[in-house]
C-alpha cells in the first residue's frame, strides 16, 4: 500500500516555482467559491510518519490560501471537559460549518493508531473504532461534506536519514522530539496498523491519499492539486447524486392497526394516588441523582409526543425533585442558521451532558423521521438514513454510560382536540397553541403510522422507546418518572455487577 511513496518522488525548483504560482491562484478562486455556494463543508485529515512534512504542509496551504476561510485544529491530550463527554464529542462539536474547511491534526484515526502501537487497545477495540470512524465518514459524506484522508508517509530508511541530519545539524536540532525519536522505534508496527486502517476505511466517499513526505516540493504540490482538483469537481456538481432507497410510501397497516391503537389510555391515577405516588417516585429520583454512583454517569431524556400530550407538565414533574443546577432543558424548534451549517446531529451533539448531568430534550433528533419526513422537509433518502445514524449516535452515548430514556407521550384525537380549545380559552396557556398544531392535527393518522415506524426502527435494546398513555395526566407524569428511576437503578446495577465480573 505504501510501495509508490518510498521510491524517491522529486519535483525540480523550477518547476515547482512555475506549478505553485497557477496552483495558488486556482486554489483561491475555489476556496471562494465554496465560501459563496456554503453548499457543503471541507474537511482534512493529516495523519502518518512524524517527520514526513505533515506540520509543513499545512502551514503552506494557509500561506496559498485564504487562512480566515480555514481552521486548523490540533487534538492532543484530552481536556476535563471532554473527558466528561464521550470520545467522539471532541471532534463532534468542531466540525467546519458549510463553505469553510477545517484540517484536523491528531484526529480519531491518531488517536486510534496510537492507542494499538502502544498496546493500549487489541486488534478488536482497533477493529470497533475503525467501523465507528467508517459509520461517520459515511454519515458526514451523506450529509453533502467533502472529506480527505492524506498519510504522510516516509520509508524506515529515508526516517532514520532525516533524524540523523537533524541530530547534526545544531541550527534544526530543535525540531527533534521525543515523538520523532519514539516513531523510529516502533515504525514497522506503526506502519503495519496503519495499513490495516487506511484498508478498511478508504471508501469512495472518503478515500485515503498516500503522500511520500521526502521531498517537500512533491508532497505540496501534490496535497495542494489533490484538494483542488476534488474541490472543483465538488462544486461543478449543483446537486448531491440522488439515491434510489427502499421507501416505502407512509401508509397505514394492512388491517388499518397501529402501535399506538394497541396502548389503554383510559390508564388513570385519582389524586390521592397520584399525590402518593408522585411524592414516591419524586423523592426516589432526587436520591438517584445525589448517589454517588451517578458520577460516572449522565443522564438524557427525550420527551416526543402528540401536541397537547402534557410534555411540558410531565417535565416539570421531574425538574421539580431536583436541584436546577443538576439539569438542563433543551427545547429543540427549527435549527438556526448556524445549525444549518453543520450535519443534522450537530445540533444535538453539542448539548450533551457532561459527567454528573442531566439534559430533557423537549422535541429531539426524532423530528428528522417524524415531523421533517410527514411534511416533506427531508427526502425519503435523508429520513431512512438518519434511522441508522440515530441508532449509532445513541449506541455512542450508551456505551460512554449515559443512561437515555425515550418517551412518547401519546393521546386520542378527542383528548387533543379538548386539551386545544382549553388552550384558546384560557389567555396564560394561548402561547402554548398554534396554527402549526392545527396543520399537524390534519395529518393525525400519518403520524401515527410514522411513529410506529420509528418505534420499530430506534427502539432498541440500549435505547428503547416508552410509550405513554397520557389521556390522564396524572398517570402520565408518574409512569415519566418511574422509568427514569428504574433506568438510572438498572445502570447502577450494571455497573456494579461489571466490576463484579
Amino acid at each position: 500500500m505504501f510501495e509508490s511513496a518510498e521510491i524517491g518522488h522529486s519535483i525540480d525548483k523550477e518547476t515547482y516555482e512555475k506549478e505553485v504560482a497557477v496552483l495558488r491562484e486556482a486554489l483561491l478562486e475555489a476556496q471562494y467559491e465554496l465560501k459563496q455556494q456554503a453548499r457543503f463543508p471541507v474537511i482534512v485529515l493529516i495523519n502518518g510518519i512524524e517527520g514526513a512534512g505533515k506540520g509543513e504542509t499545512v502551514k503552506l496551504l494557509n500561506e496559498w490560501m485564504d487562512p480566515r476561510l480555514i481552521r486548523v485544529e490540533s487534538f492532543l491530550l484530552p481536556t476535563d471537559e471532554e473527558l466528561s463527554r464521550p470520545p467522539q464529542w471532541r471532534f463532534w462539536r468542531r466540525l467546519p460549518p458549510k463553505g469553510t474547511t477545517g484540517i484536523f491534526f491528531g484526529n480519531w484515526y491518531s488517536q486510534m493508531l496510537y492507542a494499538r502501537v502502544t498496546g493500549e487497545i487489541k486488534d478488536s477495540q482497533l477493529d470497533g473504532l475503525i467501523n465507528d470512524a467508517e459509520r461517520f465518514e459515511r454519515m458526514y459524506s451523506d450529509e453533502g461534506a467533502l472529506i480527505f484522508k492524506f498519510w504522510f508517509h516516509l520509508s524506515k530508511k529515508q526516517l532514520k536519514e532525516r533524524l540523523k541530519a537533524l541530530e547534526n545539524d545544531p541550527t534544526r536540532s530543535w525540531q527533534l522530539s521525543d515523538v520523532d525519536w519514539k516513531q523510529s522505534e516502533v515504525y514497522d508496527k506503526f506502519v503495519r496498523y496503519g495499513e490495516r486502517v487506511l484498508r478498511r476505511t478508504s471508501r469512495d466517499y472518503a478515500p485515503w491519499y498516500v503522500v511520500e513526505g521526502s521531498d517537500e516540493r512533491y508532497r505540496s504540490l501534490t496535497v495542494g492539486r489533490t484538494i483542488l482538483e476534488s474541490l472543483q469537481a465538488a462544486l461543478k456538481r449543483k446537486d448531491r447524486p440522488t439515491p434510489q432507497p427502499h421507501a416505502a410510501p407512509l401508509v397505514s397497516s394492512l388491517d388499518n392497526k397501529g402501535l399506538l391503537d394497541a396502548l389503554d389510555l383510559s390508564l388513570k391515577l385519582d389524586k390521592d394516588q397520584y399525590k402518593e405516588q408522585l411524592a414516591k417516585e419524586q423523592a426516589r429520583l432526587a436520591t438517584l441523582m445525589r448517589d454517588k454512583r451517578f458520577r460516572s454517569h449522565s443522564l438524557i431524556a427525550v420527551f416526543e409526543g402528540n401536541d397537547a400530550a402534557g410534555k411540558g407538565g410531565a417535565i416539570r414533574r421531574v425538574t421539580d425533585a431536583l436541584d436546577p443546577r443538576q439539569y438542563r432543558i433543551v427545547p429543540i424548534a427549527a435549527p438556526t442558521e448556524e445549525e444549518r451549517a453543520q450535519p443534522y446531529l450537530w445540533r444535538f451533539w453539542r448539548h450533551i451532558p457532561a459527567r454528573r448531568q442531566f439534559t430533557i430534550f423537549d422535541r429531539s433528533w426524532y423530528g428528522r423521521v417524524l415531523v421533517e419526513r410527514v411534511e416533506g422537509f427531508a427526502t425519503d433518502a435523508d429520513w431512512l438514513r438518519a434511522y441508522a445514524e440515530i441508532n449509532d449516535f445513541e449506541e455512542q452515548l450508551v456505551d460512554y454510560g449515559i443512561v437515555l430514556v425515550k418517551f412518547w407521550l401519546s393521546i386520542d384525537q378527542d383528548t387533543q382536540l379538548e386539551r386545544f380549545k382549553e388552550r384558546e380559552s384560557i389567555p396564560f396557556k394561548r402561547f402554548k397553541i398554534t396554527e402549526e398544531d392545527w396543520r399537524n392535527r390534519d395529518k393525525w393518522d400519518q403520524y401515527v403510522d410514522a411513529v410506529g415506524d420509528m418505534v420499530d426502527r430506534t427502539s432498541t435494546e440500549i435505547a428503547p422507546w416508552t410509550l405513554i398513555e397520557a389521556n390522564d395526566k396524572r398517570y402520565a407524569r408518574v409512569k415519566v418518572l418511574k422509568t427514569i428511576n428504574d433506568a438510572l437503578e438498572a445502570a447502577y446495577g450494571s455497573a456494579k455487577k461489571g466490576k463484579k465480573d
